[in-house]
């Protein structure tokens, strides 16, 4: 989900007007990173009201609650469940995080629209501002996030081939060419084989 209200709405806009036979998928990786947003959002505006005992019953809280569910322990889900009588804001927040999961795993257009409206109007109604901006949000694009069920299609693999090219980048404190780069980044991710090519008289294993 391209980020920021109107880059996004440009974004698909453009190809709207460019591709209009084409169907545009909003990338389930970028609507759970708003979702998980919109949650941290709440974590952090009632941090900003506990005092330091409270702040110390919910330390480590936010890498819980980006957790998906599988990957939970028993622990942690009971931890989660008891912030119903902590802390409901959080606690509701959370729920409608998780719930909002199982979009992706309907395989009937009409089921999910259902369930996405059903689910947006519990939202509104936790009176939550950063799950109604979410809201707001996913009705901005609610027919390309349902294109999803028909066409999984996910940039995931590209998104994470970016995240290295930036580390190289970074660590390098950038190159003064393009060759240099191209060269390092076949030498970090590229399937060369180093060891192969050093001699046999110069190694040390």
């Amino acid at each position: 989900m391209p980020s920021g209200k109107t880059s996004g709405r440009a974004y698909t806009g453009a190809i709207q007007h460019h591709c209009p036979n084409a169907t545009l998928v909003i990338d389930r990786f970028h609507v759970v990173k708003a979702l998980n947003e919109a949650l941290d959002a709440v974590r952090k505006d009632e941090w900003r009201g506990l005092d330091k005992r409270g702040r110390q019953a919910i330390k480590g809280l936010r890498w819980m609650l980006g957790m998906h569910a599988r990957n939970r322990s028993k622990k942690q889900s009971r931890f989660l469940n008891a912030l119903r009588t902590s802390n409901r804001r959080i606690h509701r927040a959370w729920v409608l995080k998780d719930e909002f999961g199982r979009i992706w795993h309907f395989t009937y257009p009409g089921a999910a629209r259902q369930f996405l409206k059903r689910w947006m109007t519990a939202a509104l109604r936790s009176r939550l501002p950063s799950l109604k901006t979410f809201v707001t949000t996913v009705r901005n694009h609610f027919d390309n996030i349902l294109s999803f069920i028909e066409r999984p299609l996910t940039n995931a693999v590209g998104e994470g081939i970016n995240r290295l090219l930036k580390i190289v980048k970074n660590r390098a404190s950038g190159f003064r060419g393009l060759e240099p780069f191209a060269d390092l980044i076949f030498l970090t991710i590229g399937d060369l084989d180093i060891p192969a090519h050093i001699p046999s008289d110069l190694r040390t294993l």
